[in-house]
């Protein structure tokens, strides 16, 4: 088994078959089917399904999959790194990310990131918590933000704490305008979306033991502003997400203040790349702006270094 022939791999799976894996890798159909042929004969059994619509992977080949990521992983970081040594940073850096900082943070980070490193492809992988840890897991990205809720067995590096906040349809009315307690919201309605989405707000209502009356399920954070705009109900988010958007609704704090945690989390952190290196350092610098601008909700909340 050679490099090469993971490369092919790869490229197979990501383009669903031989012939656009040949044009991608500018190689020949045939040297790509001999590569596979290869590979699975040293294997020792099938990775691939061939059919009229194209190929995909048997289940022995989902296993492998993500070992021979971790291979051409571990390739790019020593090509990077001898590149680094030379004075020049290139590669590729790929970030997954929930809707709030793939919409907040990010446009911000990676223009930083490109204006000091313009030779290094950045990749932009939005999902949920559950998306996210799965690209970790089987290298899809290097980096991953994730809530401090949802990491699973993941390390993670704490970043900044995010103000959970309630929103509720124009004119609500709350004993205290412009606040709401956990005891008020326990008779209303809820919109509320998927576990895999909202690890941080399922935390919160088994904290304050909610039994939800949900009238609606969504996946998707600007969906779900739309139905409490349309009184379907009221809903809890973390406030990242109302920087960008904005609906007909009203916002009330929480009391007591409750928010989420959320930072970085990458499958080797000793293993990264120079570029994948310095854009963690970018985010970090990042986190620390921001967590300036906003000290009521980050005071006394100093991360601690883990990678």
């Amino acid at each position: 088994m050679t490099l090469l022939e993971y490369r092919i791999f790869h490229a197979v799976i990501q383009q669903g078959s031989f012939a656009k894996a040949a044009q991608v890798l500018h190689i020949t159909p045939s040297a790509i089917s001999h590569a596979i042929s290869s590979l699975e004969e040293a294997c020792g059994f099938s990775l691939f399904i061939r059919s009229r619509a194209g190929v995909s992977l048997t289940h022995n080949g989902e296993a492998i999959y993500p070992f021979i990521r971790q291979v051409l992983a571990a390739d790019d970081v020593l090509c990077q790194t001898i590149d680094e040594y030379r004075g020049v940073m290139r590669g590729t850096v790929r970030i997954g990310a929930f809707d709030s900082v793939c919409i907040s943070w990010l446009p911000e980070i990676v223009t930083e990131y490109k204006a000091h490193f313009p030779g290094v492809t950045v990749e932009i992988h939005q999902g949920t918590y559950a998306d996210v840890i799965n690209w970790i897991k089987n290298g899809m990205v290097d980096i991953g933000f994730l809530s401090t809720e949802s990491t699973q067995e993941l390390n993670i590096q704490p970043l900044y704490r995010d103000q959970l906040i309630c929103i509720v349809p124009k004119g609500f009315k709350t004993h205290h305008p412009g606040q709401i307690t956990p005891d008020e919201m326990k008779s209303e309605t809820f919109v509320v979306q998927g576990d895999a989405v909202d690890a941080d707000v399922q935390a919160f209502l088994a904290k304050y033991h909610f039994s939800v009356q949900a009238s609606c399920r969504v996946n998707d954070d600007l969906a779900t502003i739309a139905m409490v705009e349309s009184g379907f109900g009221i809903c809890i988010m973390p406030a990242l997400i109302l920087e960008r958007y904005h609906g007909y609704v009203d916002i009330c704090s929480i009391e007591p203040m409750e928010y989420r945690e959320f930072g970085i989390a990458m499958l080797n952190p000793h293993m990264l790349s120079p570029a994948v290196r310095q854009m963690a350092r970018q985010i970090e610098v990042y986190a620390e702006r921001k967590r300036a601008e906003m000290p009521a909700t980050n005071h006394g909340f100093e991360p601690e270094r883990r990678f």
